[in-house]
């Protein structure tokens, strides 16, 4: 005998359907955060979005929650994901009943009608249960200088009050150009400004930021699956919270893009940076090539003082014709004789070389014979040696 089961289970009861009955344990009765590994399935065409309603089948359960993707950095920070990676795991955190560690589950968007395509979103295990996490998402804070005093400078627009400032005093600012920068005090005026010491001289137009980490919160949503309460026939529509994707094609929205995230044109105005100057000391350690030149470089002749152009008669163009002929036939005989003076010179090292090689083989030859008579000479007198000292 089953207790405290729903009335409409049993007004809307269907032999026909299939109904698989479990039971939980003590401690999988309360709610709470749970954390898990995920990995979107690979024949899942899409790609799962940060807070987007889903449906887990974990253990004996199906229930609708929304899930937070994040990825933990090498210092152990969870960094929040917006949408999961295509082909790695990541973390997921959601509001859900408790479950035992390590139990394994998958994911899918919708249970309501026929799917023509591959319906389980992502796999994965559950890791920590009931765990306080921390997730967070980057927030990129920028400002503007507005005096600068060599390494120091003045900033405005980051923050909008003096408590904000003192929240992050000594913390690590940068400039676009890459000059870094720590937060040192606020200032009275204006409101939100403070001042910072730089490792070089800041330009006006220099912009500076600051990277913090904003904490997100996890939505304690969970919404059980009742499908089989639904009426006969009708226990394959069941349809808990949609996506806003589904929201605005329902009743016809279009998303407007906003005007911050569209791409435009970079104009950039030309800089011009002051002449370098080097004082005369320095100018007189320097060697000859660094140092300045003060002579003035050759401008553009005038017309009055420019070799007017010489216009040749046709005999002259003759003359010139026959010239360049005869020096460009005079080029092609250089050019002959210097191919030619180059295998003379190829051969003539060869034969060199095979010279080289016969005087050391007759060397080599004129050693060894050397050699040969030596030991022989040697060999005969240890022999008479011996002899002399078996007579005696």
């Amino acid at each position: 005998e089953i207790e405290n089961i729903p009335c409409e289970f049993v007004q809307n009861f269907d032999p026909h359907y299939p109904i698989i009955l479990g039971g939980l344990g003590n401690s999988e009765g309360t709610v709470g955060y749970v954390q898990m590994r995920l990995k979107k399935h690979r024949w899942y065409k899409k790609i799962l979005k940060s807070r987007d309603p889903v449906i887990f089948s974990v253990g004996w359960r199906r229930f609708q929650t929304i899930p937070l993707y994040y990825i933990e950095d090498h210092n152990g920070r969870q960094r929040l994901l917006k949408y999961t990676p295509q082909h790695m795991h990541c973390g997921a955190t959601f509001w859900g009943p408790i479950t035992p560690q390590g139990t394994g589950f998958l994911a899918i968007q919708s249970v309501s009608g026929a799917m023509p395509e591959f319906r389980i979103a992502a796999t994965g295990v559950v890791l920590d249960l009931d765990k306080s996490i921390k997730i967070v998402k980057k927030l990129k804070l920028t400002g503007f200088p507005f005096k600068i005093f060599k390494n120091t400078s003045f900033i405005k627009g980051m923050f909008n009050s003096a408590l904000e400032v003192a929240k992050f005093e000594g913390a690590v600012i940068r400039t676009v150009s890459g000059i870094r920068g720590q937060i040192k005090k606020a200032l009275r005026a204006p409101e939100g400004a403070f001042r910072a010491s730089f490792e070089d001289k800041l330009l006006m137009s220099d912009i500076v930021f600051m990277r913090t980490w904003y904490p997100v919160s996890i939505p304690a949503f969970y919404n059980p699956v009742t499908s089989l309460l639904k009426p006969v026939g009708e226990k394959d529509t069941w349809s808990g919270m949609r996506t806003t994707h589904q929201l605005r094609l329902a009743h016809g929205i279009k998303l407007k893009p906003n005007k911050d995230s569209l791409y435009k044109p970079i104009l950039r105005q030309k800089k011009h940076f002051n002449s370098l100057h080097i004082p005369k000391a320095l100018q007189k350690a320097l060697p000859f090539k660094n140092k300045p030149k003060t002579q003035a470089k050759a401008g553009k002749v005038p017309r009055d003082r420019q070799r007017p152009a010489v216009i040749r008669e046709p005999h002259e163009r003759k003359v010139l014709a026959l010239l360049d002929a005869l020096s460009t036939i005079h080029g092609q005989k250089m050019k002959k004789a210097k191919e030619q003076r180059h295998l003379h010179n190829k051969e003539h090292v060869k034969m060199k070389q095979k010279e080289e090689e016969e005087k050391l083989r007759r060397q080599k030859d004129l050693r060894k014979k050397l050699f040969r008579i030596q030991g022989q000479k040697e060999k005969r007198s240890q022999k008479s040696s011996l002899r002399g000292a078996e007579a005696t």
